[in-house]
């Protein structure tokens, strides 16, 4: 099936992709299985996912195949499948067509849900977001707005991951939107978390009462907000936030990007960052509650590049030319991605043949990465288990494959916002640990690790005033 062009009006993309796909006999040469009657090895999966994936690694290997979710599903597991799906120096696999099916009613024509010509010049268009000027306004927003919260949050037990979640929206509202915190950005917030919850909703279908209906109404006032909006920042000259920078963002040509592409992308980016940020943030605060050591090594330096508290006691701000001189921040951060990577698998499907591992996967086939897999895999990494941010020094890094961490992704597709993610954990951090010392409050957390990983008891935390 041919992906859409640059520019092809949203209404025409498919609503699902099922044409073309291999039949039983065509997998039958791929070792693996089918799992229970009907429902395959759903269940298994959604149960204990990292679990399942070991079970079957060590029964098939690297290459195998199992049904799940309505369908089968070929598993390329280790850090060259990685390179391969990744890079798709080929454009043998296509992104659109893996996460389609799941995310389309909610979030469609997203940047990870197109490909090739149009992938290429939307993300063109739309990095303007990104560049120097936008970012330094981004800081200061993020600096301002983690301060405050913190400062309300004081000492005492609390659960980190609600807390964080909220905070990560309402500072989405103020970078990202440009409205500052209040009823309608309270409403804003509420769509997306409908929308989020919807997309791994059991019920697919909007029936009355259920979490779909709920989020494909949180996807129609949104369309019909940022539309608006759109329409108006145009007109007006837009600002300094990220959906402004969107609405005005032109394509190489200098013609500006349909209202429709512009409102797409904006639901989509507000997603990806709202829940990979939130889970990433609870991650890295986790393991640093576990590893007081390292919670005062971050402290040091931290309070070294910014001077740490002024002669008022007001924690100074992180300011965004310093934001590289937080090398250890910036190991520390990197290896609680590579232990709890927000986005833990990823799917593609094969526009055409190809072969890997001995095995020929036929086009049409749906194949997936297991990142989490990799980045707890013995060949790549020494006890992976143990929270080691020294594994992400220079020589380090050089010395192991390039793709065997890889939590937002790689080629084409790497995610946009990836600096925009360094930059609000460390800001975070910045404003943190001068004020507070983080102790866990109740033990070791249970992860629920599939969608996004996130703690199931709200990762309970004590913070003591430095």
């Amino acid at each position: 099936m041919a992906t859409l062009a640059p520019h092809q009006p949203a209404e025409l993309a498919p609503a699902h992709w099922t044409e073309g796909t291999p039949s039983d006999e065509a997998l039958a040469h791929i070792p693996g299985e089918a799992g229970w009657p009907i429902v395959g090895n759903t269940f298994k999966m959604l149960s204990d996912p990292h679990g399942q994936t070991r079970r079957m690694i060590e029964k098939y290997g690297r290459v195998y195949k199992s049904k799940a979710f309505g369908g089968w599903n070929v598993a390329l597991i280790g850090a060259e499948a990685n390179e391969m799906v990744l890079m798709n120096r080929d454009k043998v696999f296509s992104s659109e067509q893996g996460w389609g099916p799941v995310l389309d009613k909610l979030f469609p024509r997203g940047l990870m849900l197109i490909d090739f010509d149009h992938h290429r010049a939307d993300r063109r268009a739309l990095s303007i977001a990104f560049k120097p000027g936008p970012m330094r306004h981004y800081a200061g927003s993020l600096n301002r707005g983690i301060a405050k919260r913190l400062d309300e949050w004081g000492t005492g037990e609390m659960q980190f991951y609600p807390a964080i979640k909220e905070l990560t929206l309402d500072l989405a509202a103020d970078s990202f939107i440009g409205i500052p915190w209040g009823p309608e950005a309270d409403r804003i917030n509420r769509a997306f978390v409908d929308m989020v919850q919807a997309s791994v909703a059991p019920v697919r279908k909007p029936l009355p009462f259920t979490q779909m209906k709920r989020g494909v109404d949180g996807r129609a006032f949104l369309v019909d907000y940022f539309t608006r909006e759109t329409h108006r920042r145009r007109a007006e000259g837009g600002g300094q936030d990220m959906f402004s920078q969107f609405a005005t963002a032109e394509y190489e040509d200098g013609s500006l990007m349909p209202v429709d592409e512009v409102v797409d992308h904006m639901n989509f980016l507000m997603m990806a960052a709202h829940d990979t940020i939130t889970s990433s943030a609870t991650s890295l605060l986790w393991l640093l509650a576990k590893h007081p050591e390292w919670q005062d090594r971050l402290r040091d330096e931290v309070i070294a590049v910014t001077g740490g508290v002024d002669a008022q006691g007001r924690v100074r701000d992180l300011d965004y030319d310093d934001l590289g001189k937080l090398e250890l921040t910036d190991m520390a951060f990197k290896e609680a991605l590579r232990f709890v990577p927000p986005v833990p698998s990823m799917p593609r499907r094969a526009l055409k043949s190809f072969e890997y591992g001995g095995y020929q996967i036929p086009a049409g086939a749906h194949v997936g990465i297991n990142i989490h897999y990799t980045h707890h895999d013995e060949e790549y990494w020494d006890n992976p288990y143990t929270f080691d941010p020294m594994r992400f020094t220079p020589e380090q890094v050089k010395a192991r494959h390039k793709y065997a961490w890889v939590p937002f992704g790689g080629g084409a597709h790497m995610c946009l916002g990836l600096h925009f993610a360094y930059m609000q954990v460390k800001v975070l951090l910045a404003q943190m640990l001068p004020r507070y010392r983080v102790e866990l409050a109740a033990g070791d957390p249970d992860w629920q690790a599939w969608p996004i990983p996130k703690p199931k008891d709200g990762l309970k935390i004590a913070l003591e005033a430095i």
